[in-house]
């Protein structure tokens, strides 16, 4: 048929809110079944929904036209009109030619490109979208929120307005379909999107809670839903301790630009004075910069023995009030190419503030080095990568919040780690290369590192081995200086035989140059210059095997290793600043460096043998179970170190000071899709455990969920106040007990407490925290009480309500 000339097609749409509300019509040329009306012949490519461009597709029972006006109807079956990728149902369709207004009526139903789908009994619009209106409106987005309005008009291009209007994020009937009261919305008598303000405006608001009003507002703004950021202030933080009182923190977002904004957040407390918390956050081209920081100007407070009787009052005020502040600040730029750099600048002026304040997640990686928890780290590095290679350069320094030896009687008197202890890396290089290709059949890689360690103050054991320790005071002396320049070739080749036996040959050469300064004077030490090498080589074996019964799966993986190394020369004038902290597990087990690091290495001739059995079953059901150990021709006497609590006796902290390590024994489990677990330990020859990590998690019910888990370290034998065993067990989860209500709760228990002397109480909770919950999916809320007897804390224990509240598109509050 003809094209009528005076028919122009167009979409005609109504962004409400969210935008979530469209409408697409076009003008029709009369049929009975099914019509289609093109615009200009620009281009004839079908969409997603098989119509070309500017194409509609109308459905009706029966179509007609009076005059200008042109209508469709249905009968049992709603008109169907499809447009742009969207999709309209209705009883009934109009449009006047003329006035170019289209109406839709009778149970309206629209669906956008994006799934979301608009109800309405009438929607009446033109095709300019400078007016619009839709009565009984509802509409629900994807993320599961509704908004529904009595009325909803377009008042001009920019401006959109909802007449008693009702938002909810949570669901609005129940799992059989009635309706039922949301669990929170807001209410409000009018809502104006003006999207040249980029702002929702709301009038008479009433935010409600199971259908109990809670808060009215007159007047209530929030940015438009197209404002990715907006200055503002965000949700409050509001928080307890006994020694600030009640905190509230009060965040501020203020947008500067696109790339830019500030975060102003003063954190207000009712016992002491003020912190002003800062964030500053620029986007550039090529990479971001964030400035973090604090300040504020009071005493300190705690627990402190204030008339020295020998108890410490509780949370008291003392000392002069004075400037205390930190910095947390990180950059990261990454140019086209293979080079990046970045830097992270973190201080604080007090050892205690972010526990005293309760600064946020002040302990961050961020950088190409973390500093690890408690311990601050400031840096700048640069890396370079293509496929065959990396090299990086860095340098940086330490601040160690930890506490080396605690008050017994005034938390706010402990000692903390010497900061002159800790290096000055100045720089660190690491680099590695592989060639294009194999080489002999298989891989090989060159590895090569650098790095300059500066101490002010002197450092002894572990750090300095027996006889390089001083004898004497060491008040004074100077902390051992150590450079060194390692290069390593590593080859391995893997090839399988034809009855499925891997073989792995490999080969391993390191060779090693020292230089250490300032050793302790009273040993006749000078600056020593210490060049070492090793050579290994050796074989990987391994034989999977599986046998299947009926639906189950039983698979074993024998693996063994044959080395030989040169002896080792573990020179007892090169510290051990990178090799002191070990874990044996199935990978590490095999390697040729069990060490981490380059200061200590092993050497001579060992076997290695493991196996790993692994059982599957039903779907994704499984459990697995490794166990390994090695054995050397010899033990290494220089692995041993001094006991921190007894200097003339030794210990052997790695397991691999013996001719045989300690057994590696290695799991997981995870029955059903409810119940899930795993397993670590290392345990010495005569049976007892050195270390051990065990966690499990469970579900049951809809939302119940529970986790424990127990971590143990007996590696020193010797009971003191400088033994750092512990001994661990957490538990964490939630029941619910009458329908969306239950209790939330955690603790940690140091169990090695009990064995401390002035410490017999049976465990000792560490932190813990139990409380009232309610929980709808949409809607979470806890009221609870909790403690936290943290050692470090200046304050000593500190125990009170907290509250945490996330609401469903709208974020949450911590503490």
């Amino acid at each position: 048929m003809p094209r009528d000339p005076r028919v122009e097609p167009g979409a005609l749409r109504i962004r409400l809110l969210a935008g979530a509300a469209a409408v697409a019509m076009a003008a029709w040329s009369g049929a009975t079944q099914a019509q289609e009306a093109t615009n200009a012949p620009q281009s004839t490519t079908a969409g997603p929904d098989g119509l070309a461009p500017g194409a509609v597709y109308i459905d009706a029972e029966t179509v007609s036209r009076d005059g200008d006006v042109m209508s469709a109807s249905g009968g049992a079956q709603r008109v169907l009109a499809r447009f742009r990728n969207t999709t309209l149902h209705a009883g009934r369709l109009t449009y006047d030619l003329a006035a170019g207004v289209g109406t839709a009526d009778d149970r309206v139903e629209f669906v956008d490109p994006e799934g979301t789908v608009v109800f309405a009994s009438h929607l009446e619009l033109d095709p300019d979208l400078r007016a619009g209106v839709a009565v009984d409106f509802a509409t629900r987005f994807r993320n599961g929120a509704s908004l529904m309005a009595a009325t909803a008009v377009r008042r001009s291009e920019n401006v959109n307005e909802l007449n008693y209007a009702l938002f909810t994020p949570c669901p609005i009937c129940d799992a059989e379909g009635n309706p039922k009261e949301p669990s929170i919305a807001i209410q409000a008598e009018k809502v104006v999107q003006d999207e040249e303000l980029r702002a929702v405006l709301y009038r008479n608001a009433v935010f409600r809670v199971g259908g109990v009003p809670v808060l009215y507002l007159p007047w209530f703004a929030h940015p438009d839903p197209t404002v990715e950021r907006a200055s503002g202030f965000l949700v409050p933080s509001p928080g307890y301790d006994e020694g600030r009182g009640v905190s509230l923190e009060v965040p501020y977002l203020q947008v500067v630009s696109p790339s830019e904004d500030w975060l102003i957040s003063p954190q207000f407390n009712s016992h002491i004075a003020p912190l002003l918390n800062l964030q500053w956050r620029r986007r550039f081209a090529d990479g971001t910069v964030v400035l973090r920081g604090g300040y504020t100007y009071e005493r300190n407070f705690g627990d402190f023995d204030l008339d020295g009787d020998g108890d410490a009052e509780s949370n008291v005020t003392f000392g002069e009030r004075t400037s205390r502040s930190y910095l947390l600040g990180h950059g990261r730029f990454d140019p086209q190419g293979p080079w990046r750099w970045g830097f992270t600048a973190e201080r604080t002026s007090d050892k205690t503030l972010f526990d005293r304040y309760d600064v946020r997640d002040p302990y961050q990686d961020n950088g190409l080095y973390y500093g690890d928890q408690r311990r601050l780290i400031s840096q700048i590095y640069t890396e370079h990568q293509t496929d065959r290679s990396y090299v990086s350069v860095a340098a940086f320094t330490l601040q160690s919040l930890r506490v080396a030896s605690f008050d017994p009687v005034t938390p706010a008197l402990n000692v903390f780690e010497d900061d002159g202890a800790l290096p000055v890396v100045a720089p660190l290089i690491e680099a590695r290369w592989e060639p294009q290709g194999p080489v002999l059949g298989g891989r090989l890689r060159l590895r090569g590192s650098a790095v300059s360690l500066y101490r002010d103050n002197y450092v002894g054991s572990p750090v300095l081995r027996a006889g390089t320790t001083a004898t004497g005071s060491v008040s004074g002396l100077p902390g051992v200086d150590t450079r060194r320049i390692s290069t390593q070739l590593d080859w391995r080749r893997a090839v399988i035989s034809a009855g499925g036996v891997r073989w792995e040959p490999f080969l391993d050469l390191r060779a090693d140059l020292y230089s250490i300064g300032d050793l302790p004077p009273s040993l006749g030490l000078d600056d020593e210059v210490i060049a070492r090498g090793r050579a290994t080589a050796g074989i990987d074996v391994s034989y999977p095997l599986i046998r299947r019964f009926g639906a189950t799966d039983l698979i074993l993986e024998p693996t063994a290793q044959l080395s030989v190394s040169t002896d080792s020369d573990l020179d007892p004038r090169i510290p051990i600043e990178d090799s002191q902290t070990v874990e044996l597990d199935e990978s590490s087990l095999f390697r040729t460096d069990r060490f981490p690091g380059y200061d200590l290495y092993e050497g001579g001739p060992r076997i290695t043998a493991g196996v790993r059995s692994t059982m599957r079953w039903d779907e994704g059901r499984q459990a697995s179970l490794f166990v390994g150990r090695s054995i050397r021709a010899d033990g290494e006497p220089a692995f041993l170190v001094p006991v921190p609590d007894a200097a003339t006796q030794v210990y052997d902290p790695s397991g691999l000071a013996s001719d045989t390590t300690d057994w590696v024994v290695q799991g997981d489990f995870s029955p059903s899709d409810r119940i899930r677990g795993w397993g670590h330990a290392t345990i010495d020859s005569s049976g007892d455990v050195r270390r051990a990590e065990i966690a499990v998690d469970g579900r049951w019910g809809r939302r119940n969920l529970a986790t424990i888990s127990y971590i143990l370290d007996r590696s020193n034998p010797v009971v003191g106040p400088e033994n750092r065993n512990y001994e661990f067990v957490q538990l964490e989860g939630q029941q619910f007990v009458y329908g969306n209500w239950g209790v939330a709760f955690s603790g940690v228990a140091d169990l090695e407490r009990t064995r401390r002397p002035g410490q017999p109480d049976p465990g000792y909770l560490v932190r813990s925290e139990i409380g009232l919950l309610f929980d709808d999916d949409c809607f979470r809320f806890e009221l609870g009480w909790r403690r936290d007897n943290t050692s470090v804390r200046p304050s000593g224990p500190a125990e009170g309500p907290y509250v945490r509240l996330t609401l469903a598109t709208f974020g949450g509050t911590g503490y």
